[in-house]
């Protein structure tokens, strides 16, 4: 079902890998990309449980969009493990003006269907998304 505003719908697949790293954790993390051919929103890959966030962050790319979920794990200063899924808007300012338009246009549309998100990062560039970020917004 595309939407009014942007066009864009999302594929079944986004939802149930999302959910897959909700619910059973299957992911550690999630990057999404528009398919603008098709007007849809697809999972472009997923991050092993393993995977660093320093992988995942290098694993976005430097000239295009892309919207990415996040599974961070912690220790709060009280000692105990948590986690927070972190939504990332990635919009680098080496990409297209147009991409950047319909990427922006469609985010919230897209986040929506992803129930679950507890914090929403955007970003232009690596430093906007660096580890310390990451630490400083999940607790």
């Amino acid at each position: 079902m595309a939407n009014a505003a942007s066009g864009m719908a999302v594929h079944d697949d986004c939802k149930l890998k999302f959910l897959e790293l909700k619910a059973k954790r299957t992911y550690r993390s999630i990057v999404f990309k528009i398919e603008e051919k098709q007007k849809q929103v697809i999972v472009e890959k997923v991050g092993e449980p393993t995977q660093s966030y320093e992988d995942f962050a290098a694993s976005l790319p430097a000239d295009e969009c892309r919207y990415a979920v996040y599974d961070f794990d912690f220790v709060t200063a009280e000692n105990c493990q948590k986690s927070r899924i972190f939504f990332i808007a990635w919009s680098p300012d080496t990409s297209r003006v147009r991409s950047k338009m319909i990427y922006a246009s469609s985010k919230d549309r897209f986040k929506r269907e992803l129930d679950g998100i507890q914090v929403e990062l955007q970003a232009t560039d690596p430093t906007e998304i660096g580890l310390d970020v990451i630490r400083s917004r999940a607790s």
